[in-house]
């Protein structure tokens, strides 16, 4: 193991985990707000209701990663009125394709994990909130939906961290994350082991971390259930 190579491109590491850190914290942020429509629409009563975000969250979750990237990235362009509208100047950036899949990658997973957990609420909780004249609207924000969040807090993590080792595959389209980053270092060094368990290190590093916030998250939301001494 040459140490030397590992403490000469740790700097070029970083860099490539901070740019996986960016991906994983503004895709998972965008994918948790495209969850919740997506999740209320599963639970709707109405056939057609449910049937959109089915759909939707059927083929997210049916299809491999790596494909969503490459439809995004290279199908995208394949379309002429795509590359003559506006938002061709950030379709066609590499960044913003990966944040544009992982989003709506990461909602499809989510909003069953919500969907769940909504529908794991007991009754009389939803029967309380009427009782005391809530609206559907305030009995949902101030009630409803933290209580989810609260039950939903582990199985979120698991969701976030399996969306940081699907990263890797932002390295497909160019992105020097931290694998793209660890793939250009060993194309000019030859040692692939020691930056490759270097990059190691860097994941288990943002995992450990997100392991650390859920942690906070989950002690701060389910402060009721913990045991009483």
């Amino acid at each position: 193991m040459d140490w030397d190579i590992i403490i000469e491109y740790a700097p070029r590491l970083l860099d490539g985990a901070w740019l996986t850190f960016k991906l994983i914290l503004l895709s998972g942020t965008i994918g948790a707000l495209l969850a919740v429509p997506l999740a209320f629409g599963r639970i709707s009563e109405s056939y057609w209701v449910r049937s959109i975000p089915y759909a939707y969250i059927f083929f997210f979750r049916g299809t491999p990663l790596l494909v969503q990237i490459f439809l995004v990235y290279y199908g995208l362009a394949q379309f002429e009125f795509v590359r003559d509208s506006a938002l061709w100047p950030w379709l066609r950036q590499p960044w913003w394709c990966a944040i544009i899949t992982f989003s709506l990658h990461t909602a499809a997973y989510i909003a069953e994990i919500l969907r769940g957990a909504l529908q794991n609420i007991p009754k009389g909780e939803v029967e309380a909130c009427l009782t005391l004249g809530m609206s559907r609207l305030t009995m949902y924000r101030k009630v409803l939906l933290p209580r989810a969040f609260g039950m939903m807090i582990p199985a979120y993590g698991n969701e976030v961290i399996l969306m940081l080792k699907g990263s890797a595959l932002a390295s497909t389209i160019t992105l020097l994350d931290l694998t793209g980053m660890a793939r250009t270092i060993i194309a000019r060094t030859y040692t692939p082991v020691e930056i490759f368990f270097a990059a190691g290190v860097f994941y288990l590093a943002i995992s450990m971390l997100i392991m650390l916030l859920f942690s906070w998250f989950e002690r701060r939301y389910n402060a009721h259930q913990r045991p009483v001494m």
